[in-house]
């Protein structure tokens, strides 16, 4: 029998209501069962999706329901860490958005509370629970494309208002802690290997830096990334090898942006692709989540490859040349 986890969320974020509320409803082993809002607006959505749900006026009232075994942070980047603690203080497990935190240091703090009490305490990073990254992840190692020469990763969207969070200095803002997780966070994934910085420029506007430029190198593989706030929407990863080349339309956002496919083009021309368009990749992290708090089983993608990507970020940062 599978083991129901009860899932409480911290506000009433438009992510956690669009996308993180519905995939905890749908997943076949978890409850959404609270939400912590002092709005009762911003609460009936979620009501809606979830009959009975509880409503709480305070995060900390979500904290003290002995009703709730886990719970969902969709807060500002720089209040992760400080509700993460809180949480596992409270004796729930945590599956916190990302950026999990902004140093290095603050998440070797989450994985010494996690060793000491046990509890699960991860980053809501999607993109392993897709198939399509096991897909090039295979591909990869089988050799399918030969040997792997260059990684081309771009990720980019218009963001327009000046009240949005991801603008905002003093909350963690920026493009490389934003979408850095995922454009330089799955050459590691699909790898294996962690990067060296050679360069980074970002573009700073407000205090943020709204636009990122990074060139890196895994081992002998070179690696190329554009990340903007301030640009057309584009999401796209290209892996290059000697005998062909590797290419994903959707690699972060599928559905929402474009369906997901996989297209392996060799020297000779010909081309396989592989659509995925039925996959749920917050639904199937959700579920993830939710065993291993049961059982202890691994989780895939532990605090230490969130370490990981947090030490490059930084890299990014201080090879910066404005």
């Amino acid at each position: 029998m599978t083991e129901i986890t009860r899932w409480g969320i911290l506000g009433a974020a438009d992510f956690a209501r669009t996308t993180m509320g519905p995939a905890i409803h749908n997943a076949e082993n978890a409850v959404l069962a609270a939400v912590a809002t002092r709005d009762p607006a911003k609460a009936a959505p979620f009501a809606a999706l979830a009959p009975g749900l509880r409503v709480h006026d305070s995060y900390d009232a979500l904290l003290a329901d002995p009703e709730i075994d886990a719970v969902y942070i969709p807060l500002p980047n720089a209040l992760h860490v400080e509700w993460c603690e809180k949480v596992v203080r409270a004796g729930k497990h945590v599956l916190c958005e990302k950026p999990i935190a902004m140093t290095v240091e603050e998440i070797d703090r989450l994985i010494a509370l996690r060793d000491e009490t046990g509890l699960m305490i991860a980053e809501a990073y999607m993109i392993p629970h897709h198939p399509q990254w096991h897909l090039v992840k295979s591909l990869l190692a089988d050799g399918a494309i030969g040997t792997l020469r260059h990684i081309e990763s771009y990720f980019s969207f218009g963001l327009d208002d000046p009240a949005n969070i991801r603008l905002d200095p003093d909350l963690g803002g920026g493009v490389t802690r934003d979408i850095g997780v995922y454009t330089l966070g799955s050459a590691r994934l699909a790898t294996g290997r962690e990067p060296v910085i050679e360069a980074a420029r970002l573009g700073w506007q407000g205090g943020v830096d709204v636009s990122a430029r990074i060139w890196a190198s895994f081992g002998d593989v070179t690696c190329a990334c554009h990340m903007s706030m301030r640009t057309t929407r584009r999401q796209m990863a290209i892996y290059h090898g000697s005998g062909g080349y590797i290419e994903m339309q959707a690699p972060f956002n599928p559905v929402s942006h474009r369906e997901a496919s996989v297209r392996v083009v060799t020297p000779d021309g010909v081309e396989t692709l592989t659509r995925l368009h039925h996959a749920r990749q917050y639904v199937t992290q959700v579920e993830a989540f939710g065993r291993s708090a049961a059982t202890g089983a691994d989780y895939p993608v532990p605090l230490e490859f969130s370490r990981g990507t947090q030490v490059a970020l930084e890299a990014v940062f201080a090879a910066d040349a404005g």
